[in-house]
């Protein structure tokens, strides 16, 4: 489940918990740390309460997909974020 952090989001902001970057292949060839591509992948931590007219339609614990390059990394309590605008996140898996 995701990890309750003291942070609220302001606005339709979304912070999330990158998923680890996959190890091996299908095939199960090693990737090596060079080669990993940046996940695309995320838990959402903590959502926002939405603009005037558009609530948020995430919530905490959802998994979502988001664009590669999508939010701003952070650091709350050590532990590494990112948060992004919802209009980033592309589906809820």
């Amino acid at each position: 489940m995701a990890k309750k952090v003291n942070v609220t989001p302001l606005h339709d902001r979304v912070i999330v918990k990158a998923a680890a970057a996959e190890e091996k292949t299908a095939g199960g060839i090693i990737i090596p740390d060079t080669a990993k591509e940046k996940p695309q992948r995320g838990t959402v931590i903590a959502a926002g309460p939405g603009k005037k007219d558009e609530p948020v339609t995430v919530k905490a614990g959802d998994t979502v997909l988001y664009g590669k390059y999508a939010g701003t990394e952070i650091q709350i309590e050590g532990a590494d974020y990112l948060i992004m605008r919802e209009s980033d996140i592309l589906a809820i898996v």
